[in-house]
């Protein structure tokens, strides 16, 4: 009796095993195919820099800007950077929900990445600042965050030598370089060096079929079928157009909170409520927490949420799985980046100013 049910079930597994086999595997990838529909709605990311309207990149102006990003000084504190929110080693932002400011003061969004900003349409997730000159300006002046005023940054920088030398080399011909504007054009400057090309979805973009696996082919596929190229396009994934959070269905208070209106906050129009920039999907593995509220730390948890709320479908694992492979293929070369010696202060450079430590 045992051997007769030992030989069934080893028959049955045998029938069953090529119908299995067969409801599990996959149509084959038409590479051709999924080029073409790839490069209609996505570029790569030029080997060269890109240009910066009304304000020509130049190596001394960068060299500027670089010594800018990573002094402290230029805020209140002087302990605070740019590349304290953007910090270059940690995929541009600071892998916070939101950034810690001027006072320990927590800001109200999740600090967006600095790759690749020059790509972006405007700055901030609601688009305020129409470039990163302007964009610039906002935090070194934010009570929030550098807490600092354009005349102190200016008395701060005229205080050292070095700077006021830097300030003749990048912008020659000028009496008086040393400018709170200066200031922001040195640092768009340094900004537009931070691309990341050469990504392996680039290289997919650019005919090399092998490149991607399977996986991340279905998951290439599956964001373009979906919908979600429909906000995510361009050479930056996204950071192109403005969309509202939860078009079918919006999430919670902890991902989208009910204080923070988006777009409408810089319009005033009551369409704007709730409306944000589409997030640029460059090096997103390396930028969690996610969305503007920094609410959602694993990846594969914000695809499905984008999934339920701006295309009211619940994707199934293999989806989720397979779009997150996806993803993880934008991530680009990563520019070297020397940190640069800083000039020294002098008796005349403005002294911090003291922020009062956190009770516990």
């Amino acid at each position: 009796m045992l051997a007769r049910s030992l030989l069934l079930a080893f028959l049955l597994a045998f029938a069953i095993a090529p119908l299995a086999s067969f409801a599990l595997a996959q149509d084959p990838i038409d590479d051709e195919a999924l080029m073409s529909r790839a490069n209609a709605l996505f570029d790569p990311i030029p080997l060269i820099l890109p240009q910066v309207e009304g304000n020509p990149v130049t190596r001394e102006k960068v060299d500027l800007g670089r010594m800018l990003f990573f002094d402290p000084r230029i805020s209140a504190s002087q302990l605070l950077s740019c590349n304290t929110c953007h910090n270059l080693a940690m995929g541009g932002d600071d892998n916070l929900q939101v950034s810690i400011g001027h006072g320990w003061q927590a800001g109200p969004r999740n600090s967006p990445t600095v790759f690749n900003a020059v790509l972006n349409v405007a700055q901030f997730w609601d688009g305020r600042a129409g470039d990163l000159a302007e964009q610039a300006k906002g935090p070194i002046q934010a009570g929030v965050e550098m807490n600092n005023d354009p005349a102190t940054v200016v008395t701060t920088l005229k205080s050292m030598p070095e700077y006021v030398d830097a300030f003749g080399r990048a912008f020659p011909g000028e009496t008086d370089p040393v400018t709170f504007d200066n200031v922001a054009y040195a640092l768009e400057a340094f900004q537009a060096t931070l691309i990341t090309p050469a990504s392996r979805f680039d290289q997919y973009l650019e005919g090399n079929a092998n490149i991607l696996n399977e996986q991340e082919k279905r998951g290439l596929k599956a964001f373009i079928d979906t919908g979600c190229a429909a906000c995510h396009m361009g050479v930056n994934l996204g950071g192109q157009a403005y969309y509202p959070f939860g078009v079918i269905e919006r999430p919670g208070a902890d991902i989208l909170p009910p204080g923070d209106k988006g777009r409408f906050q810089v319009t005033q129009t009551a369409t704007d409520e709730y409306v944000f920039r589409a997030v640029p999907l460059r090096n997103v593995e390396l930028t969690a927490p996610y969305f503007h509220s920094g609410g959602v730390w694993d990846l594969e948890q914000s695809v499905a949420i984008m999934g339920v709320s701006q295309l009211g479908r619940d994707l199934s694992e293999e989806e989720i799985a397979d779009i997150t492979a996806f993803l993880k293929t934008l991530t680009g070369e990563i520019p070297e980046v020397v940190v640069p010696q800083l000039p020294v202060s002098t008796s005349t450079t403005p002294r911090p100013v003291t922020m009062t430590a956190p009770t516990r």
